[in-house]
């Protein structure tokens, strides 16, 4: 089978010659090692022999995206201002929400040598300013989705791998507008209010998403956010609350068009596993093991295997920092635990991946373990 064929085959609950492997960002996305901006952590040369390993011998996910534009850019523009400007090493966006009498600011910062970006001032501070964003127009924030460009996204890919479009859910949109204690209060103690700020975001991003699903039909989506009301944030009666409910159209609107759902869950999955199979999804990852997560793959597999397809459940702690022999048996167990008796089919997969300037010897030597047990299993 070709990288392509066995990763449609995994999607499809098919037989595979072996299980696929994929190192999640690294061949998610592409990276640039010849550029020489310093912002560009990739060009770095212990970069290079991990991205080539990725994009050769691994099952490519690539994700792929459309071209959006604001809907109604005078009303946007009216309510919503976005700067950037760098200092020495860094690089800060702000964003600036103005209504009625009150100003909404949120700032982040990207250092040149860590790829990720911090939040240093979070937009919503307390109730009343979630309830002055609220009175922004949908309008300001609704998009135009031109997928014209992705059909030939998907055919770089050719036969290495397959495609994934990603998307937030309303939880991972509204979650990240606070710090995370004052995200929790109030979802805990302002029920009503939140599920208002679920409900206008849902009615902004679903139409989206169908329309991405229906311009692009047949791909593999992942859907991020749904971990925002695990434990220990908040009980499973919330993530029931607010999760399921507004989770469960996004995977219609996916699979309607003969798309694949996937669910991005880190953290704790034991007492919401039960809710998340209301949501006929078709694969889960990255399924944690203990102690980040608190379920063990082969139980994941026993009792949802046959609906879902698992993809995990390799620690990036663990590729960075076990010495190699014990990061074999790591793989070893996750081989072993992911193909356990029947099941749909298993992808294996970090939690993560590295983001900082430079790959040690033994992160590059762990990650080839995973391509070479993998193949093993042919």
């Amino acid at each position: 089978m070709n990288r392509r064929e066995r990763l449609l085959a995994t999607l499809q609950g098919q037989p595979v010659d072996r299980p696929a492997v994929s190192f999640y960002e690294i061949g998610m996305w592409t990276f640039d090692t010849q550029n020489q901006d310093k912002f560009n952590v990739y060009n770095d040369p212990s970069w290079k022999p991990l991205i080539e390993l990725a994009e050769e011998k691994t099952d490519i996910i690539r994700e792929i995206s459309p071209t959006l534009t604001p809907k109604h850019p005078d009303i946007r523009a009216k309510y919503i201002k976005e700067e950037s400007w760098q200092e020495e090493h860094s690089k800060f966006f702000r964003t600036t929400v103005n209504i009625e009498n009150r100003t909404l600011t949120q700032t982040t910062r990207r250092d040149a040598d860590v790829d990720t970006l911090w939040t240093t001032e979070h937009l919503l501070k307390n109730e009343d300013d979630l309830k002055a964003y609220l009175e922004v127009p949908s309008e300001a924030f609704e998009c135009n989705a031109d997928c014209s460009s992705m059909q030939s996204q998907i055919q770089a890919i050719g036969d290495s791998g397959i495609a994934m479009i990603n998307s937030s859910d309303p939880l991972c949109t509204a979650a990240a507008l606070f710090e995370m204690g004052t995200y929790t209060v109030i979802a805990y103690t302002e029920q009503d209010l939140f599920h208002k700020l679920l409900q206008k975001i849902s009615a902004i991003d679903l139409p989206k998403y169908q329309a991405i699903a229906r311009q692009c039909p047949g791909q593999l989506w992942r859907i991020c956010g749904p971990e925002y009301a695990s434990e220990p944030y908040l009980s499973p009666s919330l993530f029931d609350e607010y999760v399921i409910q507004y989770d469960k159209p996004m995977v219609d609107v996916i699979k309607a068009d003969g798309g694949f759902a996937r669910l991005h869950s880190h953290g704790r999955l034991k007492n919401i596993l039960p809710l998340i199979d209301k949501l006929d999804i078709d694969g889960l990852d990255p399924i944690e093991p203990p102690h980040q997560g608190d379920v063990n793959l082969i139980d994941v597999r026993r009792e949802f295997g046959l609906k879902w397809v698992l993809f995990g459940n390799i620690e990036i702690t663990d590729i960075e920092n076990l010495e190699p022999l014990a990061f074999e048996a790591k793989v070893s167990q996750a081989l072993e635990e992911g193909t356990a008796g029947p099941g749909r089919g298993f992808v294996l997969m970090p939690t993560a991946s590295p983001y900082g300037r430079t790959i040690s010897k033994t992160t590059l030597q762990n990650y080839s373990t995973m391509v070479r047990l993998a193949n093993r299993m042919d």
